[in-house]
């Protein structure tokens, strides 16, 4: 597929979204490690747990609007006006660096989201204007790729950068030139068709939610595409949750090892879904998908029984042995079936949704996703402030996903 790179169809859309994934989570990572280290305990811990919600939150309010609005118009205008409005957000984060408001950097947090939330069905709803068949497949697998390298590069960068004697300074700095970057790639990618013309987009926001989730789920292909998806990213959100409390806690390895788990799970995903996109065809494609979720299953079990079996080990010296390598690899091929699976669902998504209808299907995931994902997230940090160890909910999680994995097979015959 190296046709694909060289598109100008594909790049453009691609740099434009990886760059936004990086923007999103050094802003989210930088954030939250500054409160740790400038507020109150209670009160960093709070922002802390509330940090993912806030970002999450507008997708499950705004996406229904957010899709008429990506039908009703030409989507790489749309595209252009969002990346700008990442850029006005980051001014504002300066602002609040320099200040060390809180509330407005907690506001930017907000309109992060919400500006995430209006670009979601723009880039998976222009995806199949540009392409089909195996392209289609291919291209949804490097932005999946590309998504996550850039959350566990933004993820690392915020942690990192805001740390140092001028953070508060570099972080929003570097936040301005990343959205600038994907402000130009945004102005070369082609245009696009309008899929709906005569769509009015509504603002009522609880009513047209409700109305899109009843369309989605009048669409058989597409509500079970949905629902796969929304699991496959709380699964992702429960293991993720799981890292820093097994690190801490069961191998006493400090924030390096968990630095590393999630490099090691983002690389992971991003090769599984090349995978997916190179070796899963437009006419076999959900043939790896219960393979890969049964891989999800082994892969979170074996992590959590080798965890508590290596005991203490002294930083990332520590995983360098027989048994901490096991544990590595436990994660790599958990998060590569992540990719594998996740993918074709996509592209099914995008394949079921009538063209006229196809950002309001995707909105309509990106609700079901929150939503899921949110209440994934509650319980996995009711487990943890219960006591419950991150191996007992790692094998819980796996038992679950077997049981999805049985309900899947049962309704896709």
């Amino acid at each position: 597929m190296a046709s694909l790179w060289r598109a100008r169809r594909f790049l453009p859309l691609f740099i434009t979204q990886a760059l936004g994934a990086l923007n999103d989570n050094l802003f989210k990572n930088a954030l939250v490690i500054l409160a740790l280290s400038r507020l109150p305990a209670h009160q960093a811990a709070a922002l802390a747990a509330l940090s993912g919600g806030l970002f999450l939150a507008p997708y499950a309010l705004l996406s229904a609007s957010m899709g008429q609005m990506a039908d009703a118009c030409e989507k790489t205008r749309l595209i252009r006006f969002v990346k700008l409005w990442e850029l006005g957000l980051m001014l504002l984060a300066l602002v609040g660096f320099a200040t060390g408001s809180f509330a407005l950097l907690v506001a930017v947090l907000l309109g992060l989201g919400m500006q995430a939330a209006a670009f979601s069905p723009l880039k998976y709803g222009i995806l199949p204007e540009f392409f089909s068949a195996d392209r289609l497949v291919a291209a949804n697998g490097y932005i999946e790729a590309g998504t996550f390298m850039g959350i566990i590069i933004g993820t690392v960068l915020g942690g990192g950068l805001i740390s140092l004697p001028r953070g508060t300074v570099i972080v929003p700095g570097l936040a301005m030139a990343i959205a600038l970057g994907g402000i130009v790639s945004a102005w070369v990618m082609p245009r696009s068709s309008i899929a709906a013309p005569g769509l009015r987009p509504s603002w009522r926001l609880l009513r047209e939610t409700l109305a899109l989730l009843q369309v989605a789920r009048a669409n058989r292909p597409v509500w079970l595409a949905s629902l796969a998806i929304s699991w496959f990213w709380a699964f992702g959100a429960l293991v993720l949750g799981a890292f820093p409390v097994l690190a801490e806690q069961t191998l006493h390895a400090g924030p390096h090892a968990v630095t590393l788990m999630l490099g090691i799970f983002a690389i992971g995903v991003g090769v599984g879904s090349v995978l997916a996109g190179r070796f899963t065809h437009d006419t076999s494609l959900l043939r790896l998908t219960l393979p890969a979720g049964l891989g999800l299953s082994l892969g979170a079990g074996l992590f959590a029984l080798i965890g508590p079996r290596l005991g203490v080990v002294a930083g990332l010296s520590g995983l360098l042995t027989p048994g901490g390598l096991a544990l590595l690899a436990a994660l790599a091929g958990l998060s590569l079936c992540g990719g594998l699976f996740s993918v074709p669902f996509y592209v099914r998504l995008q394949e079921a949704s009538p063209p006229a209808q196809r950002a309001r299907m995707v909105a309509a995931n990106n609700v079901l996703n929150a939503l899921i994902t949110l209440g994934a997230g509650a319980l996995g940090a009711l487990a943890f402030g219960r006591g419950v160890g991150a191996p007992a909910v790692l094998l819980a999680l796996s038992a679950a996903n077997l049981a999805v994995m049985a309900a899947l097979r049962a309704v896709l015959g």
